[in-house]
């Protein structure tokens, strides 16, 4: 069988991620006599340093893992909360309707530091600095840079010389495709985590908890809390504001260890993180098409897609109007999860494509999405989109680690001072409708499109994801379709052609929607383009290699470690032994 790259077997450990050089970093750790979780860590802070345009220190993070100690599969949380100081009527007050997709007012607690180090803490074996050193490295000695961010930097310098002056003085002059790129004040900033943590205790734990310290209530968080209170920069609303976030913000914050949601599919039990995050919507695309005979279609047919589809626009329907942090709103998951309301809303999809964005259960509400009246010629501080990364890991000692950091783009806001890194912008995913689960709120979490996957079968356990936005539990759906269903080999199911739905409202700013828009790759065939226009679909077909960046990783019960990674975009890699 033909795949773009070999499917990497072996017994001692794997890491599969968006870039190499953070696959590599994880693979070191393990090397070391590290397990899956201390190489996850280091894979993650390399990817801040490599992927600046993905994700960043001033990001977000969620991780689904398995650890076999405690035989158990467990959602790490590290999606900062908004400020204290966010509020609905604030928001008003300063004339918006919807949250800026960039600048200091979007901006959340930064919550991957502490996601990591959490994680680290309480199920790794590696020490601080064995973690940190490869990405202090990259960013002190340089790393050769992506084209994408290449042309990405010099798309911004416009804006940064003329509104975000600490993002010119980080990123300009423009680096060059695979030129070395160093960043020398976020170096800086880690070596000096690293340091202040070795000086408070000399025993491992105590320097990580250290670190945590200094980050959340040392120079960082002050250095955060300062910038958002002085600095006044313009963001896609076409206006200029300060930022909302405090130090007391970044004090208050702590990643929390939660149980995942699970579902069962074809003998496989898959695991997501709560209703904070959109994860559970992957598993109610599941519950719908358990009822289809998915075989008998044949992955690729226009039969298989369109009820893919069909289900996909039931499930974010229910996203849009029943999803948000549990801890503010109550979120019905065992009735959205049901046997018996897959098979009521499964009843809803026809041979043709719906044009209804109707969620289910009563008092299901959907937000009133404002008009896009502020794209209209906004110049600098227009909204740039961003992406997120992913890393799958797994160990010889049987835990898997699945992790989707995102956030803190380098495009998405301006870069803060002496920290040599930018502030997220996720606070853009509330909305600004009183009443909503997904409603602004102080100290709530956005609901987050940030999604890693798990899943386990007599004994093997499979770590998925990719990044992707709205996108993530599409693609992610149709993987684990492929593998589930038809095609064992992880590359091989990764290489299969993908697709995605455009039809309800995008979680980000200007919350655009497409109605029966899809989505699909040039490999399929054109009868299948063809027979889903005939059903309704408005269809854009992409380039051949163009949806979808997903790793993967496995272990069965037999002790065979399995790892794929994606060869869309020309930087995943996969790596082990």
């Amino acid at each position: 069988m033909f795949t773009t790259r070999p499917e990497l077997h072996g017994t001692f450990g794997m890491v599969a991620s968006t870039h190499w050089l953070a696959s590599a970093a994880g693979m070191r750790l393990l090397e070391a006599g590290g397990n899956a979780f201390d190489a996850a860590a280091a894979a993650g802070f390399v990817l801040q340093v490599v992927e600046p345009h993905l994700n960043g220190p001033g990001g977000d993070l969620p991780i689904v893992l398995y650890a076999t100690e405690h035989d158990e599969v467990i959602v790490v949380c590290g999606q900062g909360p908004a400020p204290a100081a966010a509020t609905t009527e604030r928001f008003r007050e300063l004339g918006l309707d919807l949250v800026p997709g960039t600048g200091l007012l979007a901006a959340c607690v930064p919550g991957a530091f502490d996601a990591w180090l959490q994680m680290l803490l309480e199920l790794g074996t590696a020490s601080l600095r064995d973690v940190l050193e490869p990405a202090i490295g990259y960013a002190r000695d340089g790393h050769p840079v992506l084209p994408r961010v290449a042309e990405g930097i010099a798309s911004l310098e416009p804006l940064f010389r003329a509104e975000w002056p600490t993002s010119a003085e980080t990123w300009l002059p423009a680096p060059a495709p695979w030129s070395l790129f160093r960043r020398p004040v976020l170096a800086e900033t880690y070596a000096r985590v690293l340091d202040e943590a070795e000086a408070a205790s000399a025993d491992r734990d105590g320097q990580i908890q250290a670190a945590r310290d200094t980050w959340y209530r040392g120079f960082v968080a002050e250095a955060i809390g300062a910038f958002c209170e002085q600095t006044e920069t313009p963001d896609s609303s076409g206006r200029a504001h300060r930022g909302l976030l405090t130090a007391d913000d970044l004090g208050a914050f702590e990643a929390s260890f939660e149980a995942p949601v699970s579902l069962s599919y074809e003998g496989w039990t898959v695991y997501k993180t709560g209703p904070w995050g959109q994860g559970p919507v992957l598993l109610q695309q599941l519950a719908l098409l358990e009822g289809f005979d998915l075989r008998s279609m044949g992955a690729g047919s226009a039969e298989f897609v369109h009820t893919v589809l069909e289900c996909s626009k039931l499930a974010f329907a229910d996203r849009e109007a029943w999803y948000g942090d549990p801890a503010f709103a109550p979120v019905p998951l065992d009735r959205l999860l049901s046997s018996a309301y897959a098979d009521e809303r499964r009843a809803l999809v026809t041979d043709t494509a719906s044009p209804e964005f109707v969620p289910g259960l009563d008092g299901a509400r959907l937000p009133n999405v404002p008009s896009n009246r502020l794209l209209l010629s906004q110049g600098a501080g227009e909204p740039t989109r961003g992406d997120t990364c992913h890393v799958d890991v797994v160990d010889r000692f049987g835990n898997a680690v699945s992790a989707t950091p995102s956030g803190g783009w380098l495009q998405s806001s301006p870069v803060v001072p002496g920290l040599g890194f930018p502030l997220g912008t996720r606070a853009q995913m509330f909305w600004l409708e009183d009443g909503l689960p997904n409603s602004l709120e102080p100290r709530k979490r956005p609901r987050t499109t940030l999604s890693p996957s798990l899943a386990r079968r007599d004994g093997d356990v499979l770590s998925f994801g990719t990044p992707g936005g709205d996108q993530q539990d599409q693609w992610s759906l149709v993987f684990f379709l492929h593998h589930a269903l038809f095609e064992p080999n992880l590359q091989a199911a990764i290489d299969l052609p993908m697709f995605h739905s455009n039809h309800f409202p995008s979680s980000f700013y200007p919350r655009e929607a497409k109605p029966l828009n899809v989505e699909l790759e040039k490999r399929f065939a054109p009868a299948v383009v063809g027979e889903l226009r005939e059903r309704g679909h408005d269809v854009d077909v992409t380039d051949a290699w163009s949806l979808g960046r997903l790793s993967a990783a496995s272990n069965d019960a037999g002790g065979t470690l399995r790892a794929a990674a994606n060869p869309r975009g020309m930087q995943g890699y996969a790596v082990g032994r």
